[in-house]
């Protein structure tokens, strides 16, 4: 308890000078060094961290100062504010606990920062102080000394140990004032110092046939600490020839990976006495627990063997004490170094630190977007790392400090392409045969609008019959956007097209549903065109247009309209003047075959509800008439004779092929007479109600310039109206 109470007061006694000196400087490009003492306390001042960063107070919360390692047991000792940036102690820190006997100790870790994304290497130096104490591996070292032995031999008693390092460290041996023996600090290669007796003066069994001595191992610290061990030496019987090793000093080598049961080396020693005093035993002498765990020794052979499994990464060496004794006591020691090997037996180990998904598609080749950390616990070329990115995607790998990575872009992003994009990160170190570990990085791409909306066709063709409903769908139109969100939401509009296009048709923003907005007529308007335009919901928008023209289809909603003759006084406008009725004369020496007249008549409609076809369906004579069913032409069906009655009136219909087929009629009167002087009686009863003698004169000159004309008239039917077909 005292020394405890020594060894913190000692602490203290170095702390202030030790934070005082304390040191932090750039030792390269984003790397920090700090230096501090051990066994501060838990919230001590390490640095300013966000200053030596080149940060202020204000720009802390959008930097996001972090701390980060691969190796997480790094991140037990420190903490940093996130109020002012300052570097902290979050645990006691032990040097001996953390770098054993090392000569430096230092933590390594990363400080993240972000928007933008970088990291820089941090180093933590621990210093030592002076809290430990020298320590004997036993309190009690038994001796025994023949008596004969000469002045001047050497005796080992052992090393004490110092957790510390350096001055702090064991510097030497005091041995309790005595006539008989001396002490000597001897050092090792390994730098470990231990002490030997020298025998200045002859012992005599008889006069003192034991000596107890207090050796003390003093260290370097102010104030100087030590520690005392027993020496019981017992002076035997004369057993004058020690045994003795054939080398001070053995060295060997082994491999981390050697199995156990492995032969290390042979030891081997010989005594020049005889009998029971030249019989000799190979042995260990005072070690750690841990060495002692790890090898064994035949006391017959010195045979030295591996008893447990080693680790290069744990323990690079050992040295162990070794002792041969033969039958009188005598012993004699030597020492054993033990360089273990390294074998590849550690992969890399892969540490993600940052990812920052979703990255915008337009982000710009060169962003960063993925920080990692590869170490591997091996020396040398087994713990050299390359590191590399597998699979297909637009990213590399850009090596960085104290084995961080960058992931950055290596192209442009594109989401419609790939909306994620999934690599692995692959690290490889260069032992043999090479080990290697990987880990799997996922990037998610966020849209941007950069994609117009395409219409599914760059024009489109409707067909509505006329006559149709106001609100009676047209056609849908249909435009993809391969964006996302609102950025692909595409909305619709009319955006042009034939005059007065608008008037007819509207659309449906969300759906591309166009409507016509009143009934359509044929015989008005047979086509018209719109231009719709597609934009979608992204800022700035982007749009497109597509051309609909929509064909009317007709429908038979006219009946057919005759021009010749014309129409009977029941069909004229109500309120007009009289006129007379159209007539025909035919001679009665007419064959069969004889051209009476021509019925004219055209229907407004279209295709097969425009064909027109004709129909005697009243007459006086049924069997003197006959009219071309295709051409309208009013024949005589045979020859004229005296018989027929000089006035006919005949009736002919004229359909239209539409469903349900529409008609009309026409009325011809027909007078039969061999001169217009022979019909001019029967003419003159028809124009009795005439207004004047001159209306009837000019009625007869008509029809008498109508009969010379008649023959033309029905060669060039075509100019009057009706084709059939």
């Amino acid at each position: 308890m005292a020394g405890g109470q020594r060894r913190r007061r000692a602490g203290r006694r170095v702390l202030l000078p030790a934070l005082l000196l304390g040191l932090c400087w750039r030792a390269a490009a984003e790397r920090l060094r700090y230096t501090i003492p051990e066994e501060l306390g838990r919230g001590s001042l390490v640095g300013s961290l966000a200053r030596d960063l080149g940060l202020s107070p204000a720009d802390l919360p959008a930097r996001k100062l972090r701390l980060a390692s691969a190796a997480n047991r790094q991140l037990q000792y420190f903490a940093v504010s996130g109020e002012n940036g300052n570097l902290y102690v979050s645990e006691r820190l032990d040097r001996e606990e953390m770098c054993g006997e090392a000569a430096s100790c230092s933590v390594s870790f990363e400080a993240l920062v972000h928007n933008p994304l970088n990291v820089f290497h941090v180093e933590v130096a621990i210093q030592d102080v002076n809290d430990n104490s020298p320590a004997f591996l036993q309190d009690n070292f038994q001796l025994e000394i023949n008596e004969m032995t000469s002045l001047g031999a050497r005796f080992a008693v052992g090393v004490a140990e110092d957790a510390d390092v350096g001055s702090n460290s064991l510097q030497g041996y005091e041995l309790e004032a005595n006539g008989y023996f001396a002490v000597e600090v001897k050092e090792s290669p390994d730098g470990s110092k231990f002490a030997e007796l020298v025998l200045r003066r002859s012992l005599d069994r008889e006069r003192e046939p034991s000596l107890r001595l207090v050796l003390t191992a003093l260290d370097g610290g102010d104030p100087p600490r030590s520690g005392t061990a027993q020496l019981c030496i017992n002076v035997t019987d004369a057993n004058d020839n020690a045994p003795v090793f054939a080398q001070d000093r053995y060295r060997a080598t082994l491999r981390e990976d050697a199995p156990l049961g492995s032969t290390v080396l042979n030891v081997s020693a010989s005594d020049a006495d005889a009998g029971t005093y030249a019989r000799i035993t190979y042995g260990f002498g005072k070690m750690p627990a841990k060495v002692l765990q790890k090898f064994a020794v035949d006391a017959e052979s010195g045979r030295i063997t591996l008893q447990e499994a080693l680790d290069f990464e744990d323990t690079r060496g050992y040295t162990l004490l070794m002792e041969v004794k033969d039958g009188g006591g005598l012993v004699a020691q030597c020492k054993v170094e033990i360089e273990v090997l390294d074998v590849n037996d550690n992969a890399p180990e892969i540490a993600i630190l940052s990812v920052s998904s979703p990255v915008p598609e337009d982000a710009p080749t060169g962003t960063v977007v993925a920080l990692l950390n590869v170490k591997d616990s091996d020396s040398r070329e087994n713990g050299e790392v390359s590191c590399e990115l597998s699979g297909e995607a637009p990213l590399s790998l850009v090596a960085s400090s104290g084995g961080s990575y960058k992931v950055v872009t290596a192209s442009v992003l594109d989401r419609e392409q790939a909306a994620e994009h999934r690599v692995t990160v692959v690290a490889r170190d260069r032992g043999r045969p090479s080990l290697s570990s990987s880990t799997a990085l996922v990037l998610e791409v966020s849209d941007v609008n950069d994609n117009a909306p395409v219409f599914e066709e760059a024009a489109y063709s409707a067909y509505v019959a006329e006559n149709n409903a106001a609100g009676t769908p047209v056609l849908r139109v249909l435009a993809r956007d391969p964006d996302a969100g609102t950025n692909g939401l595409v909305s619709y509009w009319l955006a042009g097209g034939s005059a007065d296009a608008a008037a007819y048709v509207s659309v449906e923003a969300r759906s591309g549903a166009l409507y016509a907005q009143r009934s359509f007529d044929y015989e008005q308007c047979r086509e018209f065109a719109v231009v719709v335009r597609a934009q979608d919901g992204g800022e700035p928008a982007r749009s497109s247009t597509a051309t609909v023209r929509v064909f009317v289809l007709d429908r038979n909603d006219n009946a057919p309209r005759v021009l010749w003759p014309a129409p009977e006084a029941g069909d004229r406008v109500p309120g007009s003047a009289q006129a007379l009725e159209p007539f025909e004369v035919v001679p009665r020496s007419a064959e069969a075959g004889y051209l009476v007249a021509k019925v004219v008549a055209v229907d407004a409609d279209a295709g097969r509800n425009a064909w027109l076809s004709y129909e005697l369906v009243q007459a006086a004579e049924p069997a003197l008439f006959r009219v071309g069913l295709h051409s309208g032409e009013v024949r005589t069906a045979r020859a004229v004779s005296e018989r027929d009655a000089a006035k006919q009136r005949l009736v002919a219909v004229v359909k239209d092929h539409g469903q349900p087929s529409l008609s009309a009629t026409a009325t011809l009167h027909v007078v039969l007479a061999e001169s217009l002087q022979e019909a001019l009686p029967e003419l003159s009863e028809r124009a009795a109600g005439a207004e004047s003698a001159a209306e009837l004169q000019f009625y007869l000159l008509g029809k008498m310039g109508l009969l010379l004309g008649v023959g033309d008239f029905c060669r060039r039917s075509d100019l009057l109206g009706t084709v059939y077909g």
